[in-house]
This record gives structure tokens, sequence and C-alpha cells, in this order.
């Protein structure tokens, strides 16, 4: 079975229900996650899921709601590990690499909490009682910056790359379709609509997009440049082909029960499909 977890369906504003971008895609018996908002690992454990499980990563682009909880992620899978796990995987746009050598590598900002684990005779022991051997191997993932158009093939499952219009040329933005046996997810990522990604999502059963806000209200206070309202969210999901809409990354205005009634109403007048409205820990059969 494959499944969409919604591990952070929020923004960089918190609140008590919704904080932060990240979702997991279990394909089968393979896990891919794309983006690692705030608390990701904490909501990754209340899913029912282990960070352990999770092989592949894959990053939109590097604001704080979408890559804060990454070096809790990075050090709670190489804690917990016993050795026998799969070498994490990691893409994204730059500075991907460099950020990952900054947590975890031999002068990074985490290096004496690994080294700790490592050398001290206690933490060996915790290892060892988890079935793990001497010498404790020291944290080692495979990380690559990416551009558009950078394809990722495995077994099962294959994932594009495609520019994404966010915040350039602060921050490098990219959006991703996951193709496998029984149809294509597309995740967007933060983005206003643009060519690039309305061509990766052709044709695709589901299709993830940010949905910030009203769109008459993005329009009027600034706010729709780089992003997605409710409008453009179903213009993009009636543009692609997509049978279903999965709203996320929305933020505490649209997400009040009557303001979100209306978003679903306006989207609804546009696209035809299935409009799903994520909330955190929701579990979609794709």
């Amino acid at each position: 079975m494959n499944v969409l977890h919604i591990l952070g369906a929020g923004t960089p504003t918190p609140t008590p229900t919704r904080f932060g971008t990240s979702y997991v895609l279990e394909l089968g018996d393979e896990y891919l996650m794309v983006d690692c908002g705030p608390a990701t690992t904490y909501k990754l454990v209340r899913a029912g899921l282990f960070p352990t499980q999770i092989d592949y990563l894959f990053f939109t682009h590097h604001h704080f709601d979408h890559n804060a909880d990454y070096p809790c992620f990075l050090l709670c899978r190489w804690d917990q590990s016993t050795g026998k796990e799969n070498k994490l995987q990691i893409w994204g746009p730059e500075p991907t690499v460099r950020i990952t050598e900054q947590l975890i590598g031999p002068e990074g900002a985490f290096a004496e909490d690994w080294q700790a684990r490592v050398g001290a005779p206690v933490s060996q022991h915790v290892h060892q009682n988890r079935g793990g051997a001497l010498p404790r191997p020291e944290p080692s993932v495979q990380v690559t910056d990416i551009a558009p158009g950078y394809v990722v093939k495995h077994e099962g499952w294959e994932v594009t790359a495609a520019q994404a219009r966010h915040v350039e040329p602060w921050l490098q933005s990219l959006a991703y379709r996951v193709d496998y046996p029984n149809g294509a997810i597309v995740f967007t990522g933060d983005t206003e609509p643009c060519d690039s990604v309305r061509a990766l999502a052709a044709g695709a059963d589901a299709l993830v997009v940010n949905c910030w806000d009203h769109q008459a209200t993005m329009d009027e206070n600034g706010e729709a440049p780089g992003q997605t309202g409710t409008l453009d969210a179903g213009r993009m999901a009636d543009e692609s082909g997509a049978k279903r809409l999965i709203l996320t990354h929305t933020g505490p205005a649209l997400a009040a029960p009557d303001s979100r009634e209306r978003g679903l109403a306006d989207i609804a007048a546009i696209y035809s499909g299935e409009i799903i409205f994520a909330e955190e820990l929701m579990r979609i059969e794709l």
C-alpha cells in the first residue's frame, strides 16, 4: 500500500495544530521524506513511524519552516541506529551539502555531541544494548546538491526535480515529482504558479500544494508573489489534470474553520477533482 503521511501542514507561524512542513511518502516498504520542518522527528513518531525507517530525504528549499528539525532528525536517526540500517540519502538545492557538514561534520555544530556518544563508555554500552557493535561508527550520510531536471532512480520509484519560484535569488527552490508503478505525486514546495511546476504536475494523481491564504487577501496585501493562494491552487490542479489536490502549508487565517470552508468552496468552483485540506498526522492512501 502507498500512503502519504502529513507530518507538518503549517507555516513559520506556530499554532496549536500546525507548524512547519514535512511529509513522508510510504511506497511499499520504502519511506521518502520531503522537508524536515519544526518538530518533524516528534511528529514522525506520533504517526507510528521511526527515524531509522526513513532512507531518503528531499528538501524543497532551506527556509527554517522546512528544515529546522534537520539536525534533530539526523542525530536521532544516527543515535538510534544499530549499524544495520541503510545509509541515509539526502538531496536538495544548494546549500544542502554545506548545511549537513556544518551540522554533523567533524567541525560541525553537533560534533561534540556525537563524539561523546562515540567515545563515552556509558554511551557505548547504550549502543551495544540496542544491538550495535563497537567501535561505534561516526555519523555518515550521502548528501547531494541538485538542480532542476535532476532525476533519482530507484527500484520501484523515480523522483524528478523542477524549478519552483519562491524567493529567488536568495534561496533556490525545487518542486518534486515521484513516479511509482501505480501513479505519481507532485510536491510543489513553496512556489507561485509557474510553467516549470505546471509541466512537472501534468497528469499527476495527487498534487500537494502550498496554500497560504485566500487569493483575494494575498493579492491585496502583497503576499501573492512566490506563494500559492486558494484560486491559484485550484487553477494549478485543474490545468495539470491532477485527480487530487492536497492543500498544505496553510496559514492561520485560512486554517480557521469558517475561513477554510469558504476557501474550499472557492477552489471547488475552479477544480472538480477531490480536494483534501491537510491536517497534521493525516494519513492519505494513494
